[in-house]
């Protein structure tokens, strides 16, 4: 298996040319094992989205990687920036397309803005997989991720600077080895613009 950064306005993988998965075989070599195959992501980011994402390399690891996401044994931490006062902690459980949804949100920390009066950095567990989940439950709540275009607030969008959402970690059992696995990818740069003293 390997890891890779998503970088954002990037499909993971569908009919268009440009996709993270025609990108795969020039840019991550080849596993050395029998069952090599050309190397797959094993779960999806959206097209704005950074952050870190998955790569399956042999036939056995795509069927055992992507058996583990569908089985919701990978936890999924995520981090956005948000608009307006929110509580310190919470679940959202709004229905995504007719269907139950939950995800869980804390918040790390707020700084006041003159243009949106509150940003928040937030971290996200999504316990389900629905599309845009995120995005959408946020913006329920009322605190929709900044430069959401699709589900923020029309005279609070952020033009050019992309959506302030980042898959930053994924923990799981090794499907071979049971080891536990933590790997990350740090937050980008555009997040510690906002909030500073960020590592």
């Amino acid at each position: 298996m390997a890891i890779i950064h998503k970088p954002a306005g990037i499909l993971v993988s569908g009919n268009s040319f440009k996709t993270v998965a025609n990108a795969l075989t020039q840019n991550i070599s080849r596993s050395l094992l029998p069952d090599a195959t050309t190397p797959q992501p094993v779960h999806r980011l959206d097209y704005a989205t950074t952050g870190i994402l998955l790569i399956g390399k042999t036939r056995s690891s795509i069927r055992a990687l992507n058996k583990i996401f569908e089985n919701r044994a990978v936890k999924k931490t995520y981090y956005a920036i948000t608009i307006g006062e929110m509580n310190a902690v919470g679940p959202i459980t709004s229905e995504i397309d007719g269907k139950k949804s939950k995800s869980n949100f804390t918040l790390c920390e707020s700084v006041t803005s003159e243009r949106f009066g509150k940003l928040n950095l937030v971290q996200l567990e999504p316990l389900t997989g629905r599309r845009h989940q995120l995005r959408k439950h946020l913006s329920h709540i009322g605190n929709p991720i900044l430069g959401d275009k699709e589900y923020g607030i029309d005279n609070l969008i952020l033009n050019g600077k992309g959506l302030y959402l980042h898959a930053y970690s994924l923990q799981f059992s090794h499907p071979f080895t049971k080891k536990e696995i933590y790997l990350k990818d740090e937050l980008p740069k555009r997040f510690k613009k906002i909030f500073d003293h960020l590592e």
